[in-house]
């Protein structure tokens, strides 16, 4: 994983924790004003539709950063390498289609429809709540144009090498930090006897 794209993965990381945090909060609230004060809050459900839409969209470009979706490749990984390219590229080319039809063009469509429309007891439109759709897919595009071009040199990215590659990275780390010398064991020293237990005398073995 390149350094920008690590960078981007890590702001998506906490742009997704921050949404989660308010949509558990917004949640909360809505419950305790309807179970325990008796009148419900009219916003809630309507900012907990909508915070749930960008965490789902966001985390998705995180997971598409990462390369963590789930895919079955297992025939893909028995095809030829050749073949294997050629599959990766088709893969790549569809989710790019997709952030860039789907997504940003399906998004900013949306948006000019019903950029006016306003959104009951908020201050902001449903339009500009669309905003997450075209960003999303812009994020994505630009991962999945990144992953064509390794994928047409050649390098290995079928789903999953990435998310594998940096967890086993991790726990390698890990492993070697918490591993020290004490723990592997030090060998006896040279020259060092070991007593042998002391036979028991015929006075301890009454006196027992």
């Amino acid at each position: 994983m390149t350094a920008p794209r690590r960078r981007i993965v890590q702001g998506l990381t906490w742009i997704s924790i921050a949404l989660f945090v308010v949509l558990v909060l917004v949640v909360i609230w809505q419950v305790f004003t309807r179970q325990v004060l008796q009148s419900p809050s009219a916003w809630t459900t309507t900012v907990s539709q909508y915070l749930f839409i960008w965490l789902v969209l966001f985390s998705v470009a995180m997971v598409f950063g990462e390369r963590g979706h789930v895919a079955v490749d297992f025939f893909a990984r028995l095809l030829p390498r050749p073949a294997q390219r050629g599959t990766s590229v088709l893969v790549e080319i569809s989710i790019l289609a997709f952030a860039l039809l789907g997504l940003v063009w399906g998004g900013i469509r949306g948006m000019a429809i019903s950029w006016d429309q306003a959104i009951p007891g908020l201050p902001v439109s449903v339009g500009q709540m669309y905003l997450a759709l075209p960003i999303a897919g812009v994020i994505i595009a630009l991962f999945a144009v990144e992953d064509l071009v390794r994928s047409a040199r050649g390098e290995d990215m079928l789903a999953g090498d990435d998310a594998q590659s940096e967890a086993a990275l991790e726990a390698a780390s890990v492993g070697a930090e918490g591993t020290g010398p004490a723990e592997a064991g030090a060998p006896a020293e040279a020259g060092t006897p070991t007593s042998p237990a002391s036979p028991t005398s015929p006075t301890e073995q009454k006196g027992a």
